[in-house]
């Protein structure tokens, strides 16, 4: 288990075990890679971001995710991993999301993407993230990095 303060100095406790705060997280957010590169999304309001968001009354976590990039990018999702979970206590109460990562096989072009003006696909992720402003405050505490860590941890070992 590691804690650290996120972007808005939030205590956020991320767990690489199944489950460990919640069976049914209310939230998801999905680590999204689309012929060897990494797929974000343009979020309206907080920039570049990888895709994710609220669970829907009578769909799994897992559903959620798969919607929700299909929903925010036109990704469809070939694979689809947990990877963990973790817990904000903030301002506004708690927040338990499930971090996945996805491969997507196809990317298809929409009309509409929800609250967010598409997909963004990058060779390399940034080194300046943190000091970006044109990418999202949940790009920008120890989430991502630490779920990259494992993410890569995971391939080698397959």
């Amino acid at each position: 288990m590691k804690t650290f303060n996120d972007f808005y100095q939030n205590s956020v406790r991320l767990s690489f075990e199944d489950h460990p705060f919640s069976k049914s997280p209310k939230h998801v957010w999905v680590i999204c890679r689309y012929n060897n590169q990494w797929l974000l999304t343009q979020h309206k309001d907080r920039g570049f971001e990888f895709p994710g968001g609220k669970v829907e009354e009578g769909e799994t976590a897992e559903e959620a995710a798969v919607r929700e990039v299909k929903e925010e990018t036109g990704g469809r999702v070939e694979d689809l991993q947990y990877v963990g979970q973790y817990h904000v206590e903030g301002k506004g109460g708690t927040v338990i999301k499930n971090v996945y990562f996805a491969a997507i096989g196809l990317l298809t072009k929409q009309e509409h993407y929800f609250e967010t003006h598409g997909p963004v696909i990058f060779q390399h992720l940034p080194k300046n993230m943190k000091s970006n402003e044109r990418f999202s405050f949940m790009m920008k505490d120890e989430v991502l990095p630490l779920c990259l860590h494992r993410i890569k941890e995971h391939h080698e070992k397959n």
